[in-house]
């Protein structure tokens, strides 16, 4: 078995944690053998009792290969594939796997609208790339055969065949709060500007924008009334360093040395 395809069963197996799953692969790079006994896996991993058995049982079990079987369809990005982007490797916890559909090239197109395909301004610039024929990438916080906002399925469809949709979860996990602030970190690394238009105190545009401050990344903000709930965090980020936006000129400026 090759390293990448150890990466990917322990992405999709039950009971290893994204630290677990580093510390296999740092182990099995160093001896240079991949290694696939759950149970020295296991202890590679550093998992306890309880998650040695949930991953011992799982691993060995049917619905697991029937899991390899689904995924095996899919378009699959590992940390350890040469195209892997290298802005994402300096991102906190860089993704080991990427689950994607789509056009796959997209990931180093020269001017590229991402965001998380969530309600409100995603959305809206999802729908604006694809009006004016710009690439466009949605990462979400599900499985790609989920829809979340379901009133978003048609946008989703329509990224996948034209755009790219990327997520870091298997098929079939549907959406969890602390989804969304991981699926942030991969917005912010992928992207090397950050435009927040609204954002609450501590809010999810929030997490992003400071994420994206912290891997030097551009960040953006429209400021607004400090009284304001929804301008709140983008007058902090202002403060914090990021350039205000008055007008269409400020984000333009930006990109004029890449159109």
């Amino acid at each position: 078995m090759q390293l990448r395809s150890l990466l990917i069963r322990l992405h999709l197996a039950h009971g290893i944690g994204y630290a677990g799953m580093v510390r296999v692969l740092q182990h099995c790079r160093q001896v240079q053998t991949v290694v696939t006994d759950p149970r020295r896996l296991g202890k590679l991993a550093h998992l306890t009792a309880s998650q040695q058995g949930r991953f011992t049982a799982d691993w060995q079990s049917m619905a697991f290969q029937q899991r390899l079987k689904r995924h095996a369809q899919l378009d699959i990005l590992t940390i350890l594939d040469d195209d892997y982007p290298p802005a994402l490797l300096e991102a906190y916890q860089p993704p080991l796997v990427l689950f994607l559909r789509g056009q796959r090239a997209l990931a180093t197109a020269k001017l590229t609208i991402v965001s998380g395909l969530a309600k409100g301004a995603d959305g809206f610039a999802h729908r604006t790339a694809l009006r004016f024929n710009l690439p466009t990438i949605g990462v979400i916080g599900t499985g790609l055969d989920i829809s979340y906002p379901r009133q978003h399925r048609d946008l989703q469809q329509q990224i996948s065949q034209v755009g790219l949709l990327i997520s870091e979860y298997p098929l079939g996990v549907g959406p969890e709060p602390y989804h969304f602030v991981a699926r942030n970190r991969i917005i912010a690394g992928l992207c090397q500007t950050v435009i927040v238009v609204e954002a609450q105190a501590h809010s999810g545009s929030l997490i992003t924008a400071n994420i994206a401050l912290q891997n030097n990344r551009n960040v953006l903000a429209v400021p607004g009334p400090i009284d304001a709930p929804f301008s709140v965090g983008c007058n902090q980020l202002i403060v914090a360093g990021a350039k205000p936006v008055l007008n269409s000129r400020h984000i333009i400026e930006e990109f004029l040395p890449k159109i």
